[in-house]
């Protein structure tokens, strides 16, 4: 692909050489071929600043200077621009192995030899300008690859998050036509996450994950879901089977936001002193996300409306929560649902059930 001349032409250069006649040389050359966009300096303790500021496309860098060396000056620059290309063609009047060495190692990418072939110099600019912009025009293009990718993977995220939301309420809309229960208590069981002090990214996957605790209904026969009574011991032991149900529903896949969701699934009804189901899981080898929905789901399921009861008042719901620290719930997470009350009654405010 032919490169514009014109963008060659406006790139910025910067000439740093201590004698004065060298600098007033390549101007000239400069300046007859079409570059216009240069800077020219004779203090090599000031480039590392200049090009902070301007970001030149080229740097012609004396070799043999006082002060600052044109090798300190290339080991300062890549001190501070490590992840930058930066081309920088050398001058220097020394033509031996260990100074071309020695500028290679330490960023050189290329060789103008003192005095200066018109021609040469020209064509080696040139040359290093082309190489800079194929370097910025691919990563131009990696940049929008990725912004590409990003788009795509928030996308697909969105997607996935979606149809879990939907499953969620799919399986709350058997026994609770508005699913309120479903977005009240992931918000709680976000609030109880955060509390605890836990990783942005877990308080982020539980809210998204902890609507499909109950997904498992989906397969519990409405004769048993909706019994207006207490359920036999046959009707019991079908019921509590909505944890493995929902557990095979969300399946194994590597999506964290599923894995989770298939572990909410599975354990929010193990209690912390080993007799919940369907496990009998005991103390910390409950998964803390399950400890965690188990304090929200019961919660706002006792203030709830349900076919065999009527809403429990707040205090209510908040002594039997107090009560079963240690029995049914983590008693860290109690502490920390007693902390955040006022957050979580503002919650329910936010989102009541629909008056019937």
């Amino acid at each position: 692909m032919m490169i514009d001349t014109s963008i060659l032409y406006s790139s910025s250069i910067l000439i740093v050489d201590d004698n004065p006649t060298n600098i007033a040389l390549l101007e000239d050359i400069l300046e007859e071929e079409g570059y216009g966009n240069y800077v020219s300096t004779t203090d090599p303790c000031c480039v590392v600043d200049l090009h902070a500021k301007e970001h030149f496309d080229l740097l012609l860098l004396d070799i043999r200077m006082p002060r600052m060396n044109g090798i300190e000056v290339m080991h300062a620059l890549q001190e501070q621009h490590q992840e930058e290309y930066l081309p920088i063609l050398v001058l220097t009047a020394q033509t031996d192995q260990q100074t071309r060495q020695r500028a290679l190692e330490a960023g050189a990418k290329d060789f103008l030899t003192k005095p200066f072939d018109h021609w040469e110099v020209l064509l080696r600019i040139r040359n290093m300008l082309e190489t800079k912009y194929y370097y910025k025009r691919q990563v131009m293009r990696g940049n929008i690859l990725e912004e590409q990718v990003r788009e795509r993977t928030r996308a697909l995220r969105e997607a996935q998050l979606e149809i879990v939301r939907r499953l969620g309420r799919a399986g709350e809309y058997r026994d609770n036509e508005t699913g309120a229960h479903v977005i009240r208590m992931s918000k709680v069981a976000e609030i109880l996450a955060r509390g605890m002090g836990l990783r942005p990214e877990f308080c982020e996957r539980i809210l998204h994950a902890s609507p499909m605790h109950d997904v498992g209904k989906i397969a519990i026969p409405d004769a048993i879901l909706l019994k207006p009574g207490p359920l036999n011991q046959e009707e019991w032991e079908i019921m509590k089977s909505h944890t493995t149900f929902g557990s095979d529903i969300m399946g194994d896949h590597p999506s964290e936001v599923i894995l989770m969701a298939s572990e909410l699934a599975l354990c929010h009804h193990e209690r912390w002193d080993g007799t919940g189901y369907p496990n009998g899981l005991k103390g910390e080898a409950i998964p803390l996300a399950a400890r965690i929905a188990a304090v929200s789901d019961v919660f706002d399921a006792l203030m709830s409306r349900r076919p065999y009861k009527d809403p429990w008042p707040v205090e209510k719901a908040v002594e039997y929560i107090r009560k079963s620290s240690g029995s049914h719930f983590d008693p860290q997470v109690v502490d920390v649902f007693l902390s955040c009350l006022p957050e979580i009654l503002a919650v329910r405010e936010k989102h009541p059930d629909p008056e019937h």
